[in-house]
């Protein structure tokens, strides 16, 4: 079974930043990636995602121009670089692992089918 890992969590202050990763145990290279994130009492909402190329990338209207999502398939491993950040993004980031003809504009979290375990984002003064 394909395993994801996330890192680069953590505190930080509202303007600050934070990278992200999801690293594979396998090759990514076959599979789109998203990210996702769960705020205490809301639904989980999709973040970003990025085809199997990197060819293509979404991102949702509230991070769009803050967050910038990337991939080295040589290295297995998914970036999400996230800038400005505002107490709004505090959540927990989950990456999420889906085949490569899914729907990346749509950001639908049943389409993707391996998951990490989530790291903790903490925006806070």
């Amino acid at each position: 079974q394909l395993q994801l890992v996330e890192s680069g969590g953590g505190l930080v202050q509202p303007g600050g930043s934070l990278r992200l990763s999801c690293t594979a145990s396998v090759n990514l290279d076959v599979y789109a990636i998203g990210w996702f994130r769960q705020a205490p009492g809301k639904e989980r909402e999709g973040v970003s995602c990025i085809s199997s190329s990197g060819g293509s990338t979404n991102y949702a209207d509230s991070v769009k121009g803050r967050f910038t999502i990337s991939r080295d398939n040589a290295k297995n491993t998914v970036y999400l670089q996230m800038n400005s950040l505002k107490p709004e993004d505090t959540a927990v980031y989950y990456c999420a692992a889906g085949p490569p003809l899914i729907t990346i504009a749509t950001m639908r979290p049943y389409e993707y089918d391996y998951w990490g375990q989530g790291t903790q984002v903490t925006v806070s003064s």
